[in-house]
This record gives structure tokens, sequence and C-alpha cells, in this order.
């Protein structure tokens, strides 16, 4: 990684605008940071582009950051939005990892840092293989934080409302033993990241794959017939339905356990994010402030399942198969989004087998995940 002088700032790359990029940009710009923002989509861009800055606006009175943050550079082209940058924030649904790897992987330069935001589950792995695969020569290093730091939503194409900042993210490279530099360097702008310990704890971490897609599938009549005019977590999340949410949290971790990591309960994930505390999970939920006001998804072709079921399900449940710890309600979830939605999540899903690990006895995942070879 570059060394940095006192006076000279990071620049950074921000790849995505959607609710949570750009509230990683508008951040970023506030902070006085010199960013730039990409996208695909040039029409998306240009009310961010005609303005030159994304608002920031609180929830309810909340500390968070307010104001607008300037940006020095809007575009729909990867090589330019990548070029010099220090650190390349990757905020986009993990089902476009694999394409923006593919695209970064030509223009990437020696020092640069890749951060999924988030990596979801086996993201980083992912993006690594691939820049093995196009045989990336410039030293990168991939990480992936375990959960996005915002809980945010656009409210127009260049303002952006955050209902809350999480009070510490894990953040993992891989190899392991760069993230340190990693955290580092996302410390000369967020206080919030702290060193994970790899990017396999990161990804069965990702509480996402608790709290996503089952919700959606069991209020699947409500969100059709309302078209998501409920609070999702407060009201989507009776105790019932948190009752289920158990059961994937415990497989989730015995996954992990398998694996020989001890992952983190969706309780405590609850505490160290939100300090949000309870007898039972559908407590800890119901005393999280931050998700008071947070809508359901307007429909069921939402990232809750087109994203959180084949890449935080899927390979949660594949892994498990692998190492011997079933999956059956998170296995019951993943069928009901494909029969929903009439599509095959096991197939288009990151799977053992895609990231490479299927085929791996424990001690080569370890070499993987800390040295960056198997």
């Amino acid at each position: 990684m570059r060394k940095q002088t006192r006076r000279k700032r990071l620049t950074f790359a921000v790849l995505g605008a959607g609710h949570g990029g750009l509230a990683m940009a508008g951040y970023l710009g506030l902070k006085g940071f010199d960013v730039r923002l990409y996208n695909r989509t040039p029409q998306r861009l240009e009310p961010v582009r005609r303005r030159g800055a994304i608002e920031l606006i609180a929830h309810d009175g909340e500390e968070v950051p307010r104001g607008a943050g300037p940006l020095s550079l809007v575009t729909s082209d990867v090589e330019e939005a990548i070029r010099g940058a220090h650190v390349i924030m990757v905020v986009v649904p993990a089902t476009g990892h694999a394409w923006l790897a593919e695209e970064m992987a030509p223009h990437l330069e020696d020092g640069q840092v890749v951060v999924l935001n988030p990596g979801r589950t086996g993201g980083a792995l992912e993006v690594h293989h691939i820049f093995q695969q196009k045989r990336v020569a410039a030293d990168v290093v991939v990480a992936e934080t375990q959960t996005f730091l915002y809980a945010s939503r656009a409210v127009n194409p260049a303002q952006v409302q955050i209902f809350r900042v999480k009070n510490s993210v894990p953040v993992a490279a891989i190899p392991a033993y760069r993230t340190p530099d990693v955290v580092n360097a996302l410390g000369q702008a967020f206080d919030q990241f702290i060193p994970g310990d790899n990017v396999i704890k990161t990804g069965m971490d990702n509480i996402g794959a608790v709290f996503h897609p089952a919700v959606t599938v069991l209020n699947s009549a409500r969100i059709e017939s309302t078209r998501g005019e409920f609070e999702y977590y407060i009201e989507g999340i009776t105790e019932s339905v948190a009752k289920v949410l158990d059961a994937i949290d415990g497989e989730r971790v015995a996954v992990g356990a398998a694996m020989g990591f001890n992952c983190m309960t969706a309780r405590e994930w609850l505490y160290v994010a939100y300090d949000a505390v309870g007898q039972t999970l559908h407590d800890a939920i119901h005393a999280n402030r931050g998700y008071y006001g947070i809508q359901a998804p307007p429909h069921l072709q939402h990232r809750y399942l087109t994203e959180d079921v084949p890449m935080s399900l899927v390979p949660i449940a594949s892994i498990g198969d692998a190492v011997g710890s079933p999956c059956p309600t998170i296995k019951t979830i993943i069928e009901l989004a494909n029969t929903m939605h009439g599509c095959d999540y096991w197939e288009s899903g990151r799977t053992a087998e895609k990231l490479g690990l299927a085929e791996l006895e424990l001690s080569a995942i370890r070499r993987l995940v800390l040295e960056g070879k198997a």
C-alpha cells in the first residue's frame, strides 16, 4: 500500500450510486476527501453530476452526518473512476461483484485497496479468485466489510437520508495479514471500521442473511397487498417471524463452528452494532432505534431476495453441506424464493464450488484466507 503523508489525503472511488453508494460518497465528500462516484447507468448519475454534490439529511434528530458532500468526478467509466484512487469502495449489490471485478481487473494499480461494502458471504473470496483468473499483476488488496456502515435511503437522486450509523463494523482482507493496512487506510475517514478476523468470519457473520430473505418471504402477502407500506423490521418481525430468524441464525453459526470459526449471533451483533439489547431476538430488534421508520420493500423483486438469497443463504447452505452442517430452515427459505421468482438461486448463487472451497481441506481453506493462496 502506498505510504501517505499527513498532508496528502486519500482519494476514494465509490462504485455504485444506490442508497448506500450515495451515502458513502456524500459522507466522504463532506469530510473533505477527493471522491469519484461511478455508476454504470449514466442516467442515474445525471442529477448528481449537475449538482456536483450529494446532500445528506438526518432522520429525526439522530446524530448522523448532514450537509452537502462535493464530488470531484461523476462517471460511468470504471477506468476513469479508479485511476489513481487509493481506496475503491464497492457499494453495489453482491450480484454485481463478479462483473465489477472483471471490469476493474485490467485497470488496477499497485497499492490499491478494493473494499466490498459489504461482501455478503464469500464476496472477497469471489473477487480475489476473479483477479487471479484475470492474472492481475498489480499488488492489490481485496477486503470486505461484515455489514454496511449506514442504514440509509435515497430520497431524491442527489439526496440521501441516513437513519443510523453503526457503532463498529469489522473489515477483513485477503490475505488476512493485510487487514491492518486496510483498517489504517479506512481510519483516515471512518472511526467505525475495526479489524475482523478473516474473510470467512466476516462472510459468515453476514447478518443480512438472517434479517432479509426470511422476513421478506414471510411477509410476502403483506408486501404485495400494501406495496411495502409498513415498517419492515418493527411491524414485519413479529414474535413468530423472529423464531424463524432464530433458527436461521443457529444454522449459520453452526456452519461457522464446523469450519472452526466462532461466529457472532444476531443478538450479539445487534448489541455491538446498535447497542440494542433484549431477552429475545424479537426484543433486541425492537429495541434498535435505527430500525424505526424503515419501510418494507415495495415489491418482491428486491435485493432482500434477489441478492441475499443467492449471495448469502446459498453459500451458507452450500458450505454447510460441504462441512457436514445441515441448514434445513435456510434451504426452506431458498426454495420458497425459487418458487416465488420462478428461478434457481442454487444455480446463480455463490456455491462452495464457485468459491473454490468444495474440494479443499480445512487447512487449505485457512491458507487461502490467511496467505491468499491455497
